[in-house]
């Protein structure tokens, strides 16, 4: 660890020290936590899901019980050119978007069409093609290098990175995916995830303001420091040209992170990844705002992509839907790891239901690892299991940022 860095993590611990609370600080990093390791039993995993490296946000598309995710391909390139953990030495790199089956656990590479150049990928989301039921459209952030920053001498004023949205398409079961068109607007500074609404509107946060140095450490740890926002983006048609609009549909969160689809299709979970909670919240088609309506706080580890189960076999007597939450559980070693290919980082996925009757959310860690059989967890999702002598039971699908491979395990809900 250089000098430099080690000023900056004793001028954030100075901020932190001075913004408090200092406990939410230590449950956050996990500086006193002790990882575990879930205990497996035969035919809980984990399997490992072979071709999936450093893929940092997976979705569940029910119509077709297919998984999407975008992953990098390449072990190094994490480690030299991330903009999100401020690693920023320009690579040439191109990531891919792939399918997994969750019956055969097979992942599936796909062919790209009419699209080249830097792909380093980020959050995603998938939405049906509304006239042609057996396709999805697919937003994928994309962290590129800026050619200008670059060309210029690398001046201050000119950010490195020139983070954009992509716009593909997929027919379901084919090996390819189409590139629709690019997006970018000055709104869209810092991109972490994205919601789509349709083939030409979606949300996508601002996890940060800063895009590196000392204050973007500050904005980390700091909780008053809410200068993170989310922006709606509505281009004209699918024309590679098509005019962009954005207006900004939300702010005052703190480093606010991932997005996922809730229980009806107008309420948005958004996740404080430093703040260790959720919101639930509306979204408003009349000026494409969105209302925080509640809260979710868990005990530790950082919140990234969030995503929701609805369970298919509820009972009145047992209904399993709930939220899922995927983080690193040791976030305070997490800046001196992100330049180690060896390191490792431990995680836990949480997971919440509501209890009708007390009104409370009811908490519990569905898995947790000390980082030896996934490195990092920045999402999860469940796939249903038929239920088996009363238990409900389902796959649990976790991936990670630096993860060498998504990886699956049975769990009982």
């Amino acid at each position: 660890m250089g000098f430099g860095t080690i000023i900056n993590l004793a001028l954030v611990a100075l901020v932190a020290f001075l913004a408090g609370p200092i406990s939410h600080f230590v449950h956050i990093t996990g500086f006193f936590l002790t990882p575990n390791s879930t205990v497996l039993s035969e035919g809980q995993g984990p399997i490992y899901i072979e071709d999936t490296i450093h893929c940092e946000d997976v979705h569940h598309y029910r119509p077709a019980n297919l998984l999407f995710t975008a992953c990098e391909d390449d072990k190094s390139t994490r480690f030299s050119w991330f903009p999100p953990l401020g690693s920023l030495l320009p690579l040439k790199a191109q990531g891919s978007i792939h399918v997994v089956d969750p019956k055969s656990m097979k992942s599936t590479r796909l062919a790209f069409e009419d699209f080249q150049g830097p792909f380093v990928t980020h959050g995603i989301d998938v939405i049906e093609d509304p006239e042609q039921s057996d396709a999805v459209y697919i937003y994928a952030v994309n962290h590129m290098p800026n050619p200008a920053h670059f060309e210029a001498g690398e001046p201050k004023d000119i950010p490195k990175a020139q983070s954009q949205i992509e716009l593909f398409h997929h027919t379901i079961n084919s090996k390819s995916i189409r590139h629709v068109r690019s997006i970018s607007h000055p709104l869209i500074k810092t991109p972490n995830d994205i919601y789509a609404i349709s083939p030409v509107s979606f949300y996508v946060t601002n996890d940060h303001f800063y895009r590196e140095g000392p204050m973007r450490l500050i904005e980390d740890v700091w909780r008053p420091a809410k200068w993170s926002d989310i922006i709606h983006v509505r281009i004209a048609d699918l024309s590679k040209d098509a005019p962009i609009e954005a207006s900004v549909a939300l702010t005052g969160l703190w480093n606010n992170n991932g997005l996922g689809r809730g229980r009806t299709d107008k309420e948005v979970i958004i996740s404080s990844a430093m703040g260790g909670e959720i919101f639930l919240a509306t979204r408003h088609e009349s000026n494409h705002s969105i209302s925080i309506d509640t809260s979710i706080a868990f005990a530790s580890s950082l919140a990234d992509n969030p995503s929701y189960y609805d369970d298919p076999y509820r009972t009145d007597s047992h209904d399993a839907s709930g939220y899922l939450v995927a983080g690193v559980s040791q976030a305070i070693h997490l800046l001196a790891n992100a330049k180690d290919p060896n390191a490792l980082d431990a995680v836990q996925v949480w997971y919440t239901t509501l209890n009708s009757s007390t009104g409370v959310w009811e908490k519990k860690v569905l898995f947790e690892d000390d980082g030896t059989r996934i490195r990092t967890a920045s999402a999860a999702v469940l796939v249903p299991i038929e239920p088996k002598d009363g238990k409900k039971l389902a796959w649990l699908f976790v991936t990670g940022f630096m993860s060498e491979s998504m990886v699956a395990v049975q769990v009982e809900l």
